[in-house]
């Protein structure tokens, strides 16, 4: 029996240069190259299968080791996303058009957001640190800034999940939610801890930003739930929602199994990028028509470690791994491997960095074609869709014609 699987593996950070804004839309990023980073540190890096597919074509530069391939089809894409974010980037390759958040402290928030809860009969208690200010909900919730995407992009709710459910604190989340622009509310907790462990991760950056430090929370020790909640972001749009809406098969594998709503579809969450590639290769056995999406998200924690020798060993495992995908795959299958944004380990700090992610495409026989620089991640999901023969979803443009 013929299978028609459209299967996504996304390598979290990896980007190949400044997309054209970046100057403006992030200044400090039009220096930006991950894959340039890396290959400075490590001329010798050899990945033979995505170079196979088109790699150094995708990059526009050979290095000591890996070099164009005239038979790659291939192309790269800009993020039509504000700023450079595993979450919006990952709701832009489902389809989405993403909205330009605000960026805006809690402290500007914090009356309105306690206003609401209490209008919703939530108890709220107003914590002041040096003048800062942040919120704990029905005595085991915390609401306040984050302080690991960029300050004044997201915010934090936290409770430590022994003593209360996580529904409820999603609940409050979704409250939240409704109030504010910012363009993540994040909600998570864990077993194990107790409020006096997130006060004692209370932290405060550039005198004007505080909240809880989720890493020194204890929240991700055990019993980890979390989900992410964006501004704009309506999942009856997006390619997993419209593809199981038509009876069609979506699983989606680590990191984005965590951030991106498939409410019809298997969700599996995994962070191993070993165990990512083998979920990826065993659900593809199983399934004969259908939409797989896979995060491989330590490519992206290398970055943020600023290790570009970590972040080598992690594309050699991912590389090592594509064999058994690419031996898998039928005529009728489409590969896209692809990133969601950059993550340079040489730049000098610890955030993502606003850059161009390649697009490597395995397509049947089809050989040698270049889908160009494509202005928005939006569209992979577009052209799964297209291929599955299935209603657009809300942004992006098909690509498969160009792979005939």
């Amino acid at each position: 029996m013929s299978k028609k699987r459209f299967v996504v593996i996304v390598l979290d950070g990896f980007g190949m240069g400044a997309t054209p804004d970046a100057a403006t839309a992030r200044p400090g990023d039009e220096k930006a190259c991950t894959l340039g980073s890396i290959l400075h540190d490590h001329p010798d890096l050899y990945l033979p299968n995505l170079e196979k597919l088109g790699l150094m074509n995708a990059f526009g530069h050979e290095s000591e080791k890996m070099k164009f391939q005239p038979d790659a089809n291939w192309g790269r894409s800009e993020l039509r996303h504000m700023g450079a974010d595993t979450f919006m980037g990952h709701q832009e390759i489902m389809g989405t058009n993403p909205k330009h958040p605000e960026f805006t402290p809690f402290q500007q928030k914090v009356d309105i957001v306690a206003r609401h809860l209490r209008e919703n009969g939530h108890e709220v208690e107003i914590v002041e640190r040096q003048g800062l200010r942040y919120i704990v909900c029905d005595k085991y919730c915390t609401v306040a800034d984050n302080l690991e995407a960029d300050l004044g992009m997201c915010y934090n709710v936290t409770a430590p999940l022994d003593y209360m459910p996580f529904e409820k604190e999603y609940e409050i989340a979704h409250l939240v939610r409704e109030v504010v622009t910012v363009g993540r509310v994040i909600v998570f907790g864990g077993t194990g801890n107790n409020m006096d462990d997130l006060y004692a991760a209370e932290e405060i950056r550039e005198g004007k930003y505080i909240g809880i430090a989720s890493a020194k929370s204890k929240s991700y020790e055990q019993g980890y739930q979390c989900l992410h909640l964006g501004y704009g972001v309506n999942k009856n749009v997006q390619a997993p929602t419209i593809l199981t809406r038509n009876g069609i098969n979506c699983v989606l594998i680590g990191k984005v199994a965590d951030i991106v709503a498939n409410d019809k579809g298997e969700s599996i969450s995994c962070v191993p990028t070993a165990e990512c590639m083998d979920l990826t290769l065993e659900v593809m056995k199983k399934m004969d028509t259908g939409f797989i999406c896979t995060n491989i998200q330590e490519t992206d924690l290398a970055g943020h470690s600023q290790s570009s020798t970590r972040y080598r060993e992690i594309l050699e495992i991912a590389d090592g791994k594509l064999p058994a995908i690419l031996e898998e795959l039928q005529e009728e299958d489409v590969l896209v491997i692809m990133a969601d944004h950059g993550n340079d380990p040489n730049i000098g700090h610890s955030k993502h960095t606003r850059e161009c992610v390649p697009l490597l495409i395995r397509h049947g026989n089809v050989k040698g074609r270049c889908v160009g620089q494509r202005r928005s991640l939006a569209d992979v999901g577009a052209s799964c869709c297209d291929y599955l023969g299935v209603e657009h979803p809300e942004s992006g443009s098909s690509f498969m014609n160009l792979l005939k």
